[in-house]
């Protein structure tokens, strides 16, 4: 691969406990996410992916094996250093949005600016802060519902809140698990179009967790799990 890589992942293995089983849903893998790309993995269910999303994002730690961010593991860090790689370095988002029930789509879009700064900074920042997230609530075309709750949108409105939640600390990377699993056919084609749109137009590097072979072509870099393994990787060749 000949682009620059962002995230790498080395012999990632990962199994969890249920009851007095103990389940493996990674088996040694191996990952390299090159910047400024849309790497999709695919796989069917119980293949490995979401868990290899959460090993990337430090959301949870290998049993053996390594992450690295820009050449720099990550995986065994301290804990108060993972917190900030999430909050400044990467942006989530999930199949079920999790935005916070209570706030308007505007709060919580700057809920991260809030959580990841003192109060002292942040209210001497809060005018840009609240200015840019205006601005990426205009980008994800959801200005029209900045003062209303998840509860007033549709699940594309919500999706599109979220997205525009973790562009809020200007991430190098987005990971994306199962965008679009939980919108119909249309809505998700849309937020399939704005995640492309900021990687054309912004270099956005994305991760994209899908189980749909036609989402996966789109992506430069494509990564199949099978059984906890890498069974195939391919990059576009327009990439």
């Amino acid at each position: 691969m000949n682009h620059p890589l962002l995230l790498q992942a080395r012999g990632l293995v990962k199994s969890y406990r249920k009851n007095r089983l103990e389940v493996p849903v990674l088996r040694g893998v191996d990952l390299d996410v090159p910047e400024g790309k849309v790497t999709a993995m695919i796989g069917r269910s119980g293949s490995g992916k979401s868990s290899l999303m959460h090993l990337l994002a430090t959301l949870d730690r290998p049993d053996e094996g390594a992450v690295y961010y820009r050449g720099q593991r990550i995986d065994d860090a301290p804990r108060r250093f993972r917190d900030g790689f999430r909050n400044n370095d990467i942006g989530i988002i999930f199949q079920f949005y999790h935005l916070l029930p209570e706030l308007t789509a505007l709060e919580n879009v700057l809920a991260p600016a809030m959580i990841g700064r003192s109060a002292w900074h942040y209210l001497r920042t809060r005018r840009e802060t609240r200015q840019r997230a205006e601005a990426l609530l205009d980008r994800v075309g959801l200005s029209h519902r900045r003062d209303h709750k998840p509860t007033e949108m549709s699940g594309g409105e919500m999706q599109r809140a979220a997205i525009a939640r973790a562009l809020m600390s200007e991430p190098s990377a987005l990971l994306a698990d199962e965008p679009t699993g939980n919108l119909d056919t249309e809505t998700g084609q849309e937020i399939l179009e704005l995640l492309r749109g900021l990687n054309q137009n912004e270099g956005l590097t994305i991760v994209m967790v899908t189980h749909d072979d036609a989402i996966a072509r789109d992506a430069d870099y494509t990564v199949r799990l099978e059984n906890g393994r890498v069974a195939d990787a391919k990059l576009a060749a327009v990439a």
